[in-house]
């Protein structure tokens, strides 16, 4: 009873067998089971992360939450969803029909698709490609692609500068994201999720490679658009960004897209850095690696809930600084140390390994901050520094005459 997953696949490809079934067939049909499975485990999943969101968020702010429908509030969702379905469902005049609702079910349906591949379990996993790491990257642009579309079909100027800003924000941190992404292939010599959280042992990549996942964490956040880095949809300024002009349901598959796509970053660094499945007894009990798996991905959820109710909104110029000026450089030197480190360092033991690995990490982290520090000096004498006095130009002569 440790992998009920499996039991239940195997109980079922028998009895398709039994009818007479073709074993070409059999694969079809329980690859589609699989998928609708996935998919609406990961829907349900969604719901209630509209109630802990709501919560974390109350006690964040000193609140109570969601505490009338159902006990702690936990029928709140729900009421929710019959609200959004009932809700009129409008479009607005001059929209290109067709591109304005298909964005909605893009937004949802590429986080829906990056489940593919992480793998809850050993024996619980979607599809295990050995280029796990280049299709999340490549998904990942599709989710832009699909608020794009929201904004330029909408037939709205606010929800088009919301579009605008989504290129010049979520492409440009997908920059360090993906450079940042190549230390856990590195440190495992595959591509493949699976393989990386395999090679997690005995140590996770988190302690190998810190500064790589802290990276990795902030332009993901960057990459879903919550705060700070939520300028998307900054209502003081854009009233709501991209998808100002959606009403009821569809504006809730945006709303269930970013709510799970921050349950799916979490998923994803967790199997890159902090082991995955990996845990007391998951190889023998696969259902163990479920629970493991979970855990540490609300735990990087949490986190991420945390910057969102502590941080405020940053500027534009100063958010594009902060990725081309710091974390783009910063993750080009970790990747090119973590590479030469790990040739150099290839057969030698593992106590060696992760102790190289993990000092060069500090040895970067002490330089960038002091690098920081005299930048600061640098900036705060300059601000301090009283500037030219400009002085009004005189009248001519004539009018001082006259």
């Amino acid at each position: 009873m440790g992998d009920p997953v499996t039991l239940i696949a195997q109980w079922l490809e028998n009895l398709l067998l039994g009818w007479g079934l073709s074993p070409g067939w059999v694969t079809v049909i329980m690859t589609a089971i699989g998928v609708v499975a996935i998919a609406v485990f990961v829907l349900l999943v969604d719901i209630f992360l509209v109630w802990v969101e709501r919560k974390v968020v109350a006690r964040f702010q000193d609140r109570l939450g969601p505490n009338r429908l159902g006990p702690f509030g936990l029928i709140q969702p729900i009421a929710d969803v019959i609200k959004l379905l009932i809700k009129e469902d409008i479009t607005p005049d001059g929209a290109d029909k067709f591109v304005y609702n298909l964005a909605p079910i893009m937004a949802l349906a590429t986080v829906l698709l990056l489940w593919a591949v992480i793998p809850l379990a050993p024996t619980i996993v979607g599809t295990d490609v050995n280029v796990g790491v280049l299709y999340v990257v490549a998904i990942g642009a599709l989710s832009t692609l699909g608020i794009i579309m929201a904004g330029w079909s909408s037939n709205n100027k606010y929800a088009l500068v919301g579009a605008f800003r989504t290129v010049a924000q979520m492409i440009s941190y997908e920059v360090p994201m993906v450079i940042a992404l190549m230390v856990p292939v590195i440190l495992a010599g595959s591509m493949g999720i699976n393989s990386i959280v395999m090679a997690q042992s005995p140590v996770w990549f988190v302690v190998v490679a810190p500064i790589a996942a802290l990276i990795v964490l902030i332009t993901s956040i960057a990459e879903l658009g919550r705060a700070p880095f939520d300028l998307i949809e900054a209502e003081s300024e854009i009233v709501a960004g991209f998808h100002i002009e959606y009403t009821g349901m569809k504006f809730g598959m945006f709303y269930a897209g970013e709510l799970l796509h921050a349950l799916t970053i979490g998923g994803l660094v967790a199997s890159l850095f902090l082991g995955g499945w990996r845990g007391p007894g998951a190889t023998t009990y696969p259902i163990l690696g479920v629970v493991y798996f979970f855990i540490k991905a609300f735990f990087l959820y949490w986190v991420i809930m945390w910057f969102k109710y502590s941080l405020p909104r940053i500027r534009i110029d100063h958010m594009l600084n902060f990725n081309w000026k710091f974390l783009t450089p910063l993750s080009l030197v970790v990747l090119l140390v973590t590479a030469i480190l790990n040739r150099l360092l290839v057969g030698s033991p593992a106590w060696l390994y992760v102790t190289s690995m993990l000092a060069a990490n500090v040895v970067i982290a002490v330089v960038t901050l002091q690098i920081l520090r005299r930048w600061v000096r640098i900036e705060r004498k300059r601000v301090a520094e009283p500037g030219p006095i400009a002085v009004p130009p005189s009248p001519p002569v004539s009018e001082t005459l006259s």
